[in-house]
């Protein structure tokens, strides 16, 4: 997930492509709209280019702007329907669940593509988040739908989640923030292959 602004956006989500991301999020909370639509189009080409989906947090209008793959959708936020109806059938649709299993089970009914829960550790990115469990997740695999965790995740505390169930991990901080982004997004990459190496 980016957090910007950022000069050098493109260069860090193409490094972060590199060492193995397998899905982009634009994540600007910013109100400033023409350099927003500038930034998301250039995503949008570099994940067109790569085969990445590339998913616009919170922002229906800019994700059908740009013709990202989907959004990605917070308790605030419009509801799944209205995403569906701006962007099509096929996009992809994400949501937030937070630390709630019920909410979990009332939009996998609304029909979302993915599931995100979390905060999971403390996270610099939102430091008042709501708190999950691990626990959450292995309880979450009922509903069959993609397991998203977030917050304060590392290399060094996101295996924990993956065991759990979490089949991405969203992270801002421990890629965009480090000086080497290739590698650090490599360092999840390769998380999940030794996690799910040790897995029965």
């Amino acid at each position: 997930m980016t957090d910007g602004p950022r000069a050098d956006l493109r260069d860090a989500a193409a490094a972060a492509l590199d060492g193995g991301a397998t899905l982009l999020q634009y994540r600007d909370k910013t109100a400033d709209a023409p350099r927003r639509l500038r930034e998301a189009q250039a995503l949008a080409q570099l994940c067109a280019d790569r085969g990445v989906p590339l998913i616009v947090n919170d922002d229906i209008e800019l994700a059908a702007a740009v013709g990202a793959a989907g959004v990605h959708l917070g308790e605030h936020d419009d509801d799944i329907a209205a995403a569906r109806a701006r962007l099509g059938a096929d996009a992809i649709v994400g949501v937030s669940c937070y630390d709630s299993a019920r909410r979990a089970r009332q939009l996998a009914a609304a029909g979302a593509d993915y599931l995100a829960f979390g905060a999971f550790f403390p996270s610099s990115t939102k430091p008042a988040a709501r708190r999950a469990a691990p626990a959450l997740l292995r309880e979450a695999r009922a509903l069959g739908l993609p397991l998203v965790a977030i917050g304060g995740i590392t290399p060094d505390n996101g295996g924990t989640l993956v065991e759990a169930g979490a089949d991405y991990l969203a992270v801002i901080a421990a890629v965009f923030g480090a000086a080497d982004v290739r590698a650090a997004a490599r360092r999840f990459a390769d998380l999940f292959a030794t996690t799910r190496s040790r897995q029965p």
